[in-house]
């Protein structure tokens, strides 16, 4: 005799992306999860995520003392750009027959969050001395956070870009935001490095620059 368990039903797996569909905002036809349109808003979720490990780390650096002074402001900015995210991949997975439903600053990226990173890339550069050549990831678990994060806003950039290419979009804020939040985090990660007393490790060995001087 067997008995039979009654079948589970989640909040989350609703199943229907079984298929390999799913649905975007304002309703429409579903699109395929592969789809440009899918890719660039799994990467902004991506880059979300990352953002999230180096906020935690600033956090535990904070909760113990030992996140430096430059930087104390560094969680709460980091809070600040994984929110505005959720903006960005919002209006990225907006169905094509719906921005007109789109909503300033909550669905739609806007100027004026363009015009914010921008302060931001200024007074974070200010604060920096900037590498004379290109550095490799990784002296600090903080900045490397920050540099990953910053790699996959390119790759969502680049996604962007191509959606743009074949769906123009007046007055497109998405794009110049995208990348100036990928120059803000290099910039940032150079602050946690220095932030540390650490100086970013040159991409050629002392053996190469010697050699090619």
């Amino acid at each position: 005799m067997t008995s039979e368990r009654p079948e589970h039903k989640s909040a989350i797996a609703t199943r229907r992306g079984d298929d390999g569909t799913t649905g975007l905002l304002f309703g429409g036809e579903r699109v395929f999860k592969d789809g440009a349109r899918t890719e660039a808003y799994g990467a902004i979720d991506e880059a979300t995520a990352a953002l999230g490990v180096a906020r935690a780390e600033a956090n535990l650096k904070a909760e113990d003392g030992t996140l430096p002074r430059t930087i104390a402001a560094l969680p709460e900015l980091i809070l600040r750009l994984q929110r505005e995210l959720f903006v960005v991949g919002a209006e990225l997975a907006t169905n094509p027959d719906a921005v007109d439903r789109q909503k300033p600053g909550e669905t739609r990226v806007t100027a004026e969050m363009v015009a914010g990173l921008d302060a931001l890339l200024a007074e974070a550069e200010a604060a920096v001395e900037m590498p004379r050549e290109f550095v490799v990831p990784g002296e600090t678990r903080l900045s490397a956070a920050l540099e990953l994060a910053r790699t996959i806003t390119r790759r969502a950039e680049r996604r962007a870009v191509s959606i743009r290419r074949a769906e123009p979009v007046a007055d497109d804020q998405l794009v110049p935001y995208l990348n100036r939040l990928a120059d803000l985090l290099w910039i940032l990660a150079r602050a946690a490095e220095q932030g540390e007393s650490r100086t970013a490790t040159p991409s050629r060995s002392v053996s190469d620059r010697a050699s090619r001087a």
